[in-house]
């Protein structure tokens, strides 16, 4: 199973995700992908956030949260600013979070 979060993307992101993905919140998407799908759409969510038009009273970032085979059983990516960032702390990720 795969889960993206999104940060203030543009919408037409959000509809091109709803065509392989349930749509929980807002920008929460989760389903069973390929692996050749889910980087085809890693790609794209990347590439979208790195032409973004950033403004100082939002983030625009993006996580993707898949299957791997470590102690958590997951593995976290991120891409842009989302406030928060993945830390490796003794072979477990913790989210390090801005103040």
């Amino acid at each position: 199973m795969i889960l993206f979060v999104l940060e203030a993307v543009k919408p037409g992101l959000r509809g091109e995700l709803k065509r392989w993905m349930l749509e929980v919140k807002a920008g929460v998407f989760v389903g069973s992908l390929s692996a050749r799908v889910r980087d085809m759409l890693w790609a794209r969510i990347r590439e979208a956030v790195f032409t973004a038009q950033v403004t100082e009273d939002h983030y625009v970032g993006a996580w993707m949260i898949r299957p791997a085979n470590n102690e958590q059983g997951f593995l976290l990516e991120s891409v842009g600013d989302t406030g928060r960032r993945a830390v490796d702390f003794d072979g477990l990720t913790l989210i390090l979070e801005r103040r």
